[in-house]
């Protein structure tokens, strides 16, 4: 579809506005979409180096949607609600 035939169908007589309103859509559309979800399991029971706080993340990890734990009274996954404030300690990530 060209943008001469959306015009004509939406009744838009301002070729620029449409190709604005084009590009909003397609940014929309673009930051709505999720590329690549995997999905990660790890033991939290077996410590890493006796910390039992640090576990492995991809190198190429954006963002966390959600973290959960087995139940082991009904074997189901229970997911951690996130917190509702900051910690109290913040660490300053000095890596170049």
């Amino acid at each position: 579809m060209t943008v001469l035939e959306l015009m004509e169908r939406t009744g838009m007589k301002e070729e620029t506005l449409a190709i604005a309103y084009i590009k909003d859509a397609i940014h929309l559309i673009q930051s709505n979409t999720k590329e690549k979800i995997d999905v990660n399991k790890q033991d939290i029971i077996d410590a890493h180096d006796s910390n039992d706080n640090v576990y492995i993340l991809p190198r190429d990890l954006i963002a966390i949607e959600s973290v959960s734990v087995l139940d082991s009274s009904d074997s189901k996954y229970k997911k951690i609600k996130r917190l509702t404030n900051q910690p109290h300690y913040i660490v300053e990530d000095t890596s170049p």
